[in-house]
């Protein structure tokens, strides 16, 4: 293999700048070419499909040193000609100061991989007919969204390969746990370049068929039939003996003009807490009835089903709102807002902003998360992109009942929210109407490479299915 990649990579430090120019000393490499201009912008992709001049191109997407494994520029090439495959990405080692090395494997990628933070590793190799190809095929100059754009567009046409095999290593940038990084999109000081994001992302669902125009949705009347209760609140539990008291507290302490009820519902393997969370929501639910304590023998109820659960229990009122148990709602009247909010907006769903706070609720940076980035024009577009739809959720009970959540632990409430965006309205609060608290036993905050990949999975995959149901949707309207 002779002269087979032209290689770009962006202008380091001048010590990883000259490493990584020693590293590509090889006969494969036909030039290299150091790029000045950021790797998220259009231009630079422009600039790079022009310069090309070798059957592939090996792109480096982050400033630092890459150590190249042995042969591993020739075994990217195999695979590319083995699959014919657009753009080529490979699992990764990252490396510490010390020397010592992780397992950093990436995942496959989906049609639902709509994500603007998927995770390519550091290293992309591309067929530079097809690099050009897309190239032409951007219309719009992007400073943040210029490769998510060029590889979104590459998708449309070509088939994007993970190979799982562990080609390179990478000294590490971002060290912050990936709790502390669940925010970063909604960030404000990322705002501009979010509303960048969106913008080709809807621009993606257009050229694929996923597009859902404004105002196409079935309409919902929230005062028709009859409830035991006007509202329910939904805290789902397992082993929070630290917590579930100050929510069950802020849950009781409403003050509302209508009846409302309480359900705590029990999950997991063991069918119950084990840490005294059972027995302690036991004593405070004889001492007031508006507590509904389930606890089931079931040992597959996750928390999705124990949404379920709740909803279809035939006490539960005509709304039902979230409220996790580890945390608290900003005040006495968040569920009278709540309520109020359905019945002005005749919505399917409703979501709020909250304050992001610690143990103590001493807020943490970057504050009152709103989630803005939900518009009525173009919100159900862009619930394809990010991560979560935003909290507190409420739901119209009936719809709850017809879609229902899957039964998992992780990304239930988002396939909720994506099923019920795509025929009905979802309503906005946009002032805080909870405290999410982040403490050292949040369910997301230091997950392992394993588990974060796993979870980003299904959810890239509940995003493929939705995208196939939006299409299907389009179709049948147009026939």
């Amino acid at each position: 293999m002779h002269h087979l990649i032209s290689v770009f990579l962006p202008c380091g430090a001048q010590e990883e700048t000259e490493r990584n120019r020693q590293c590509l000393e090889q006969d494969i490499v036909a030039d290299v070419t150091f790029v000045s201009t950021g790797m998220t912008e259009s231009a630079t992709w422009r600039a790079i499909a022009t310069q090309a001049t070798a059957p592939y191109t090996l792109v480096y997407l982050n400033r630092q040193f890459i150590q190249l494994g042995y042969l591993a520029l020739e075994r990217m090439i195999t695979v590319a000609e083995m699959t014919g495959a657009g753009l080529l990405y490979a699992d990764h080692y990252k490396m510490t100061a010390d020397g010592h090395r992780v397992e950093a494997p990436t995942i496959d990628y989906q049609q639902g991989s709509l994500r603007d933070d998927f995770n390519f590793g550091s290293v992309v190799l591309l067929r530079t007919d097809v690099l050009r190809q897309t190239a032409q095929q951007m219309t719009t100059d992007y400073h943040a969204a210029g490769f998510y754009d060029f590889r979104l567009r590459l998708s449309q046409r070509h088939t994007l390969v993970h190979i799982n095999e562990y080609l390179y290593s990478e000294v590490e940038l971002d060290t912050r746990k990936t709790g502390e990084r669940l925010f970063d999109y909604v960030d404000p000081k990322n705002r501009d370049s979010q509303i960048e994001m969106e913008r080709a992302c809807t621009e993606h669902l257009k050229a694929v068929g996923a597009y859902l125009a404004p105002g196409d949705i079935r309409p919902t009347c929230v005062d028709e039939g009859s409830f035991p209760v006007e509202a329910s609140i939904m805290i789902p539990v397992r082993n929070r003996i630290r917590t579930i008291k100050d929510a069950l507290e802020s849950a009781l302490s409403q003050k509302t003009d209508f009846a409302y009820n309480v359900f705590v519902v029990e999950n997991g393997p063991e069918c119950h807490s084990t840490d005294g969370t059972t027995e302690l929501v036991a004593e405070m639910a004889q001492k007031d009835a508006r507590i509904i304590h389930l606890v089931t023998d079931r040992r597959d109820l996750c928390v999705g089903g124990s949404w379920n659960l709740a909803a279809h229990d035939a006490r539960c009122g005509r709304f039902i709102a979230q409220l996790d148990s580890d945390d608290v709602y900003a005040d006495e009247h968040t569920l009278q807002k709540i309520v109020d909010a359905f019945h002005a907006q005749q919505c399917a769903m409703l979501i709020g902003a909250y304050t992001l706070t610690d143990i103590h609720l001493n807020i943490l940076p970057p504050g009152v998360i709103a989630h803005k980035e939900w518009t009525p024009e173009n919100g159900r577009n862009n619930a394809l992109r990010i991560n979560g739809l935003g909290a507190p959720r409420s739901f119209f009970t009936p719809v709850l009942r017809e879609i229902n959540l899957p039964n998992v632990n992780y990304g239930e409430d988002y396939a909720l929210g994506l099923a019920i965006s795509r025929d009905y309205a979802i309503g906005r609060i946009y002032e805080p109407l909870y405290d999410c608290r982040r403490w050292d036993d949040n369910s997301d905050g230091n997950l392992s490479i394993e588990k974060e990949n796993r979870n980003n999975i299904y959810k890239d995959r509940m995003r493929t299915w939705e995208l196939m149901a939006r299409i299907a949707k389009n179709r049948k309207q147009q026939a």
